[in-house]
């Protein structure tokens, strides 16, 4: 079984260190070199080039990378199985989620699960949609949440939300007192917007080249946060944000929405795993409490 050396691999390519490798690992440097040996007499490829100043990895180590992320969650699953003796539900469950959705969705299904299944440890990393899709591809989470597209073969993909998106601006800004708002009226726009690979980035190109919107200038900000803050200190910036991230400074009169006429923006959000892991206690429980808390249904702003 070559568990130990695929692990050894992975760390290494991923520190791209022998000795910060040996730490982690807690073993000594040569038996990182010895692992690294093993596999490359297996393979009968190098799957390093090294010199004094790199460590950088080969095409092949490339390749084996992948697969070999993939037989350590098989393996560390079959075993976690084996040892589970009944059906409480404990343990780790490693959950990935886009900015939207772990920063404002996310958190009242964490506080549920926390009170009905204790021994459960929640962990929860926060990306944009691209980077929690990796992430469940590479097997560094079990679950992923996006709020954009995948068209990851590998990964099964099903909707858990319907969410409606407003464009928002500061309270003077010019189009926040207008009655009728036309979508010309988007023309030549200043917009604030998230960074390339988040979801909703994706779904603001899409409105814009859909309608053909000619825009004054682009801000990006990789915070829904920072995005809010901008608007309120920029009167003249628009953007295009989830209801769940504007719903309390909308209700607090903090942010207006630009209600465009005839015009509503939604999408679906999702959550994606890897085959693997659809039999995986925790993840099947997770599912379930998911579904049973928010069924596909969107809600207005009061």
């Amino acid at each position: 079984m070559y568990y130990d050396a695929l692990k050894t691999f992975v760390t290494l390519v991923e520190v791209k260190n022998f000795t910060k490798t040996a730490e982690i690992l807690l073993m000594s440097q040569p038996s990182v070199s010895l692992h690294i040996k093993k596999l490359e007499e297996e393979f009968q490829t190098k799957l390093f080039l090294r010199s004094p100043k790199f460590l950088k990895v080969t095409l092949t180590g490339e390749i084996l990378y992948d697969r070999a992320k993939q037989m350590i969650t098989i393996y560390e699953q079959t075993r976690q199985d084996i040892q589970e003796h009944d059906r409480s539900i404990k343990g780790e469950l490693k959950i990935g989620a886009s900015f939207t959705i772990g920063e404002y969705i996310l958190p009242s299904l964490l506080i549920d699960l926390q009170e009905e299944y204790p021994e459960l440890e929640l962990q929860v990393v926060i990306g944009n949609t691209e980077e929690i899709v990796q992430a469940v591809r590479l097997y560094k989470v079990d679950i992923g949440l996006i709020e954009g597209q995948t068209n990851e073969k590998e990964l099964s993909v099903h909707p858990f939300m319907q969410d409606e998106l407003f464009i928002v601006s500061s309270n003077n800004h010019e189009l926040a007192n207008k009655d009728d708002v036309e979508i010309t009226d988007l023309h030549d726009q200043a917009w604030v917007t998230r960074e390339v690979g988040s979801g909703t980035r994706e779904y603001l190109n899409h409105v814009i080249r859909s309608n053909g919107l000619k825009i004054k200038s682009i801000l990006t900000i990789s915070s829904n946060q920072g995005i809010k803050e901008t608007l309120i200190k920029n009167g003249s910036g628009l953007a295009l944000l989830s209801r769940s991230v504007i719903e309390r400074d909308v209700q607090n009169k903090i942010l207006s929405i630009i209600q465009v006429k005839d015009e509503s923006f939604n999408r679906t959000l999702s959550y994606v795993y890897s085959p693997i892991m659809k039999d995986k206690k925790n993840v099947k429980t997770f599912i379930t409490e998911l579904n049973k808390k928010w069924p596909m249904k969107a809600k207005p702003i009061g």
